[in-house]
């Protein structure tokens, strides 16, 4: 077999230069199309997480009352959920969570007693902006308005 023949016949199983970037063009038009798709449902996922946690942590508000007869103060935060506010506030304290759970973006859960909207209390998180208002994703997160 000369050398021309086995270069011409590595050349037939091969791919060229111009066959490997439509395939790296597809694989980019593929990829701008999904990446929007994926961020969508990341932060959706994060609002999702968000509430549930807010549910959680009003069901543990819920069971504070209950065996204390008031929620905790504003001064007293959520951190009384995880450690007695004192004899004097909680008479019949129990840990209620293990711990408070920090928001989709790496924030506290706001908590005011009694709420910023009325009603006893509110939890809330200002989403990921970190700041009061916005909107989509950067809205704020709260028990007063949960679906």
């Amino acid at each position: 077999m000369s050398s021309t023949q086995r270069v011409e016949g590595w050349r037939e199983r091969g791919f060229t230069l111009i066959e490997i970037m439509v395939v790296v063009v597809i694989i980019g038009l593929l990829a701008a199309i999904v990446a929007p798709n994926l961020i969508g449902n990341i932060d959706r996922a994060a609002v999702t997480r968000a509430r549930a946690d807010i549910r959680t942590i009003d069901n543990a508000l819920n069971l504070y009352r209950l065996d204390n007869f008031s929620y905790p103060s504003t001064d007293e935060g959520l951190q009384a959920l995880v450690t007695s506010p004192g004899e004097a506030s909680a008479p019949n304290w129990k840990q209620y969570l293990r711990s408070v759970p920090s928001d989709p973006w790496n924030s506290d859960y706001q908590y005011a007693s009694p709420g910023r909207q009325g009603g006893d209390y509110e939890i809330y998180s200002l989403g990921a902006d970190r700041a009061e208002g916005g909107e989509g994703i950067d809205a704020d997160i709260s028990s007063a308005n949960l679906d």
